[in-house]
């Protein structure tokens, strides 16, 4: 993480969003509030994980289309039917400087099917094309970009013009 500052701001959105889950307001409404509080810190500390995973993996990415959010962390993905704006943990990574990839204003939806996967880790296909093979993220983030898609903490190296 980086800084003191964004950590405690991490932990409070973090904190703030295990408390609201449905399921610890049960447990405190019925009187457990022990276990909601154990519950809760758990997820703290499993969200915790998985933004300490984005910030490492070198294909993590968050990516959001109609169908909902994704946080890819290789051979982890954490996901939700909402758009980022509603998914905490991703929008966190995505401050935190995790690639972004917005595919929502894609309209091409044959041509995005018919993208390879990123890679889950270091390694990739050699003849990347087909969406059974696996690319860089950069390579992916080429290809999604020419069919429309918004990118935001874009790991490609800048060209100079």
């Amino acid at each position: 993480m980086k800084g003191i500052p964004m950590q405690s701001g991490v932990l409070r959105v973090l904190r703030a969003t295990a408390a609201s889950w449905w399921r610890h307001r049960e447990l405190r409404r019925t009187g457990q509030s022990a276990r909601a509080r154990q519950l809760e810190r758990e997820t703290v500390l499993r969200d915790l994980g998985y933004l300490r995973q984005a910030a490492t993996l070198p294909n993590a990415h968050v990516i959001c289309g109609d169908g909902g959010t994704f946080l890819h962390l290789g051979w982890t993905t954490v996901s939700t039917f909402a758009p980022i704006e509603r998914f905490p943990l991703a929008a966190l990574a995505v401050a935190l400087g995790t690639p972004f990839i917005d595919i929502r204003p894609v309209t091409d939806g044959i041509g995005f099917a018919n993208l390879p996967r990123v890679t889950r880790g270091r390694s990739v296909d050699a003849d990347h094309s087909g969406a059974g093979q696996s690319v860089s993220l950069t390579t992916y983030i080429d290809m999604v970009e020419r069919l429309g898609a918004r990118i935001v903490n874009d790991p490609r190296p800048r060209q100079s013009t």
